[in-house]
């Protein structure tokens, strides 16, 4: 082995390597160990950003930036600081396939209606009263919805209540920037018009996961809003039985006329894990951004530990070993590129092979506070 990479290194094949590259070409030899690692390496790093923080700039942003002043969405995303050098914007990656950010609308404001070929999800962390359009169906909004906006449908919002309203953003912009698949399209007039009645959706699914026989065949949006009561009565009856060793209780947003994943590429789920729950570690290609709804505890990601509590944001990136403890009741929403590991047949889980199945903790993550 050592004379191997001595040959590589040796002026000969150096010099041939700065030969070829003035033809635009480049030696396999050379780039094959960081092009086809043994397991996968990460770009993203594991890191959490605290509700304190966000809360302070989303403040500080409501006089810069509003949709009147043509800034489409006051929104400040997740920047993940190992994924920051990438061009432009550090691709507003949080994963290396997904963006997410927390998004701000003030009473009387309009957020312009627009499409695009990323697919969109919103969870609603703070408030009551907005409204997002989609394709003609006004969804009002209350805190713990989950909403999602597929690729290529209208969608705007309003406010047309009385107090702030914030809520989680999550799109594929990194996967389709990198495919060169962007399109984007602004809505003709302000705001699209209603053409079907409020809440039409999620009054069609009053009954839950009972769907009406008109979505016995797949279609992109059937239901686009899953409202908290219902999220809440599913967890309380999973409550009842043995938690999921590394999950706790935890359901998936779907589409139910395919049962596939509510938005084709980007996973959902609620969990609750309970007082004093200590999930064993594992670890999976897919990534994960977290959203704590409600309550506290920390996650160990690969050996460091990250103190959250109630609004906070993390990440957890592909292959990273983790493992999660609450200190009280806690409900975390989850996005993750699952759906997109599955497309390309390259998910995998594994599970850290010790007694307890527990990690140790060498250190702790220190959050930036404004």
């Amino acid at each position: 082995m050592a004379e191997k990479n001595d040959h590589f290194q040796s002026q000969i094949v150096q010099d041939f390597n700065k030969e070829i590259a003035k033809y635009h070409l480049g030696p396999l030899w050379h780039a094959i160990p960081e092009l086809m690692n043994k397991t996968p390496k990460s770009q993203a790093l594991p890191y959490l950003w605290k509700w304190e923080t966000l809360h302070a700039k989303l403040m500080e942003a409501r006089e810069i930036f509003t949709p009147d002043r043509g800034g489409e969405r006051r929104a400040i995303y997740l920047q993940n600081p190992g994924l920051k050098n990438r061009e432009p914007w550090g691709w507003a990656s949080t994963t290396q396939t997904l963006y997410a950010a927390v998004q701000l609308i003030l009473p009387g404001e309009t957020a312009p209606s627009h499409r695009h070929t990323q697919s969109a999800l919103r969870f609603i962390t703070n408030g009551n009263g907005a409204y997002s359009i989609v394709q003609g169906e006004r969804i009002y909004m209350e805190e713990g919805d989950f909403l999602i906006t597929p690729k290529g449908l209208w969608h705007g919002h309003a406010h047309p209540g009385d107090e702030p309203m914030i809520w989680m953003d999550c799109l594929d912009i990194p996967t389709i920037y990198a495919i060169g698949g962007t399109f984007f399209e602004n809505y003709p007039e302000k705001i699209e018009q209603p053409q079907v009645p409020d809440n039409f959706s999620s009054q069609r699914y009053a009954g839950g996961m009972v769907r009406p026989i008109s979505d016995r065949y797949p279609k992109v949006a059937p239901l686009g809003s899953y409202k908290w009561g219902q999220t809440l009565s599913a967890l309380e009856g999973l409550s009842k039985f043995e938690p999921d060793p590394f999950d706790g209780y935890a359901v998936e947003y779907i589409n139910p006329s395919n049962g596939q994943t509510a938005n084709p590429t980007i996973a959902a789920w609620m969990q609750k894990l309970p007082k004093g729950f200590h999930s064993k570690a594992h670890r999976h290609t897919s990534s994960t951004i977290y959203q704590v709804y409600k309550g506290s505890g920390y996650t160990v990601i690969d050996g460091v530990r990250f103190d959250w509590s109630q609004g906070d944001y993390f990440v957890v990136p592909n292959w990273a070993m983790h493992e999660h403890v609450a200190s009280e009741d806690s409900y975390l929403f989850s996005v993750s590129d699952l759906p997109i590991m599955e497309r390309f047949d390259v998910q995998r889980e594994e599970a850290l092979d010790t007694h307890q199945g527990h990690q140790e903790i060498v250190s702790e993550f220190k959050p930036l506070l404004p």
